[in-house]
């Protein structure tokens, strides 16, 4: 009895020896990081660096991406503890792909046209990462096709930085992870007197 019950455990550890589980988390932290590095480089000497949140004590851990279920109870859940190795993700954000580079350099290139609207007012940072035209009373009349030009042009590119980032990292379901902590980031580094809009739709000035 005692050598089948080792035969049947073998054949278990058999089958599972060459499984690895992956907890891929998205790494909130350097993503946070690895905004502020590029917002300061479009703001330029324009902003400040803001220092990131801390997380809260006793908040709940990262979600993560695409874990593979495991049965619960038993002898044979022990035997795959032993067995399967839980790998974690580095916490790290690649921003460094050519894609990447070239979306920097065309909002660096951007900014000094759209910084006199941040200023007036006639522009703004959304919820969702992007710029609107919030006041085109603003804007002198000669100006407003160009306004509108340049905030769709600057649109554009950070939905391109965002899918980018995802992509460089591996995984293209992250965009949405990418998206939250750039609209959070830009407003955080943004100069006073900018407007933004809160999380329940309202415009405020910083």
């Amino acid at each position: 009895m005692r050598h089948r019950s080792w035969l049947w455990y073998g054949m278990v550890a058999s089958l599972l020896s060459g499984c690895v589980t992956i907890n891929i988390y998205f790494p909130a932290a350097a993503a946070q990081k690895a905004a502020d590095r590029i917002i300061q480089g479009v703001y330029g000497a324009g902003s400040a660096p803001v220092p990131v949140p801390a997380p809260q004590p006793g908040a709940a851990p990262a979600k993560p991406q695409g874990l593979r279920s495991v049965p619960s109870g038993g002898p044979l859940l022990a035997l795959m503890n032993l067995l399967v190795p839980v790998a974690h993700a580095a916490a790290d954000l690649n921003v460094q792909s050519p894609t990447i580079r070239g979306i920097r350099a065309s909002l660096e290139a951007r900014h000094p046209a759209l910084a006199p609207f941040y200023d007036s007012g006639a522009i703004g940072m959304t919820q969702g990462g992007l710029l609107t035209v919030r006041n085109l009373g603003a804007v002198p009349l000669s100006q407003r096709n160009r306004v509108q030009q340049l905030v769709a042009q600057d649109n554009q590119d950070r939905n391109a930085l965002y899918q980018a980032i995802a992509a460089a990292n591996g995984h293209p379901e992250w965009e949405a992870d990418v998206r939250k902590v750039f609209a959070q980031r830009w407003i955080a580094n943004a100069p006073s007197g900018w407007w933004y809009q809160a999380a329940d739709g309202s415009w405020k000035r910083k």
